[in-house]
C-alpha cells in the first residue's frame, strides 16, 4: 500500500482508474442492495413473513473486532511473505490467481449479462455438484479464466492491472463497513499500519518490507511444474516471472520505469466511498418517506445538497494527489494511506457533524428498508 513518484501519463492514469473502480465498485455494491430487497419481497410475499434482517450470505460486513484485528493479521501476512517467500510463492500466486478469476468474472458479469440477453434466456444450466449457472455466468466465468492463462504465459502488465481491477470491484462491492466507527478503526490501524512498514521496517529488518514484497516477482507455475516433472529445457522454461496482482502499474510516457499504486489504497478507501453513498440513498429514502422534511435551521439548503459520497470522492483525489506530490519530493516510497485517510475521513466527520448526522452515522447500522427507488443522482 504505497504511490511512487508518478510523471506525465501514468499519473493520469492512476488518478483515473482508481477513481472509476471506486465508483463502479460502490454502484456494483449498492445495485447488490436492491436485489436482494428484491429478492426479500419476493420471499416475503410468497411465504407470507419478512425479516427484515436478512442479508446475503455472500457479503462480508466488518464489524469493530475485525476492523482493530485486520492491521495485525496484515503484519503478519507481510512478515510470512518477507521471510518465507520463496518457500509459499507457488502456493501464493495460484491462490492470487484463482481469487483473480473469480472477481474479473464478477467484473465482467455486467457486460456478459448485456451480451446474452438477447439470444438466451436467463434460465440455469445445471452442472451437478457445481451447482446452477446462466449462461452470461458461464461466458464471463470463460473469459476470466482464458485472461488469466494468457497473463501466465506472457506475464504482461496490462493483464496483471485487469486481474487487480476485479480484485478492487469485488471487494469494494462484497465487504460492508457498516456504521462511521468501524470505517474509523479501520482506517486509522490501517494507516499505522502502513507508515510502520513502509517508514520504520527498515530500522528492524534492515530493508523496506512493504516495497520489497511487493515488488518482488514470484516463480511461474509453469516453470515450476516443469521441473518438477522433468518435461524437458524447452517445456515451460521460457515463461516469465509473475509480478503478482496486488498493485496497479502504469508505464510513464519514456517508457523508463513504472508508476505503481497498492490495491489496498484503492480498496480501504473505497469502503468508505461505499459506505456514504449506501448511506446517501438511505437517507434519501428516509426523506422521501417523510415528505422531504428538512434538514437542521442552521444549515443551508445548498449544503444540505452537497451528498457526503462526493465529499469523500473529491477528498480521496485530494489525498492521491498529495501523495504523489509527497513521493515527487522525496523520491522515496510513500505510504498512500498517510494521506488517503485524513483527507477522507476528516472532510466526512466535519460534513457529518454540520449536517447533524454524526451521531447517527457513528453507531446506528442501516436500517433494513424496501424502496422502489432504484436511481441515485451522482
Amino acid at each position: 500500500s504505497r504511490a511512487y513518484s508518478l510523471v506525465d501519463s501514468s499519473q493520469v492514469s492512476t488518478f483515473l482508474i482508481s477513481i472509476l473502480l471506486i465508483v463502479y465498485g460502490s454502484f456494483r455494491s449498492l445495485n447488490m442492495d436492491f436485489e436482494n430487497q428484491d429478492k426479500e419481497k419476493d420471499n416475503s410475499s410468497t411465504s407470507g413473513s419478512f425479516n427484515g434482517n436478512s442479508t446475503n450470505n455472500s457479503i462480508q460486513t466488518i464489524d469493530s473486532t475485525q476492523a482493530l484485528f485486520l492491521p495485525i493479521g496484515a503484519s503478519v501476512s507481510l512478515l510470512v511473505m518477507f521471510f518465507f517467500f520463496d518457500s509459499v510463492q507457488v502456493v501464493f500466486t495460484i491462490c492470487t490467481a484463482v481469487l483473480a478469476t473469480i472477481a474479473f468474472a464478477f467484473l465482467l458479469l455486467p457486460m456478459c449479462q448485456y451480451l446474452t440477453r438477447p439470444c438466451s434466456p436467463q434460465n440455469k444450466i445445471s452442472f451437478g455438484c457445481c451447482g446452477r449457472f446462466t449462461a452470461a455466468e458461464l461466458l464471463s466465468f470463460s473469459l476470466s479464466v482464458m485472461l488469466v492463462l494468457i497473463w501466465v504465459l506472457t506475464g504482461h502488465w496490462l493483464l496483471m492491472d485487469a486481474l487487480a481491477m476485479g480484485l478492487c470491484v469485488a471487494m469494494i462491492a462484497f465487504v460492508r463497513l457498516p456504521s462511521l466507527k468501524v470505517s474509523c478503526l479501520l482506517l486509522s490501524g490501517l494507516l499505522i499500519y502502513d507508515v510502520f512498514w513502509v517508514f520504520f521496517s527498515a530500522y528492524i529488518f534492515n530493508s523496506n518490507v512493504m516495497v520489497k514484497v511487493a515488488t518482488q516477482p514470484a516463480d511461474n507455475p509453469l516453470d515450476v511444474l516443469s521441473r518438477k516433472l522433468h518435461l524437458g529445457p524447452n517445456v515451460g522454461r521460457d515463461v516469465p516471472r509473475l509480478s503478482l496482482p496486488g498493485k496497479l502499474v502504469f508505464p510513464s510516457s519514456t517508457g523508463s520505469h513504472f508508476s505503481m499504486l497498492g490495491i489496498g489504497d484503492i480498496v480501504m478507501p473505497g469502503l468508505l466511498l461505499c459506505f456514504v453513498l449506501r448511506y446517501d440513498n438511505y437517507k434519501k429514502q428516509a426523506n422521501s418517506d417523510s415528505c422531504g422534511a428538512p434538514g437542521p435551521g442552521n444549515i443551508s439548503g445548498r449544503m444540505q445538497k452537497v451528498s457526503y459520497f462526493h465529499c469523500t470522492l473529491i477528498g480521496y483525489f485530494v489525498g492521491l494527489l498529495t501523495a504523489t506530490v509527497a513521493s515527487r519530493i522525496h523520491r522515496a516510497a510513500q505510504p498512500a494511506l498517510l494521506y488517503l485517510v485524513p483527507f477522507t475521513l476528516l472532510p466526512l466527520l466535519t460534513m457529518a457533524y454540520l449536517k447533524g448526522d454524526l451521531r447517527r452515522m457513528w453507531s446506528e447500522p442501516f436500517h433494513s428498508k424496501s424502496s422502489s427507488s432504484r436511481f441515485l443522482e451522482v
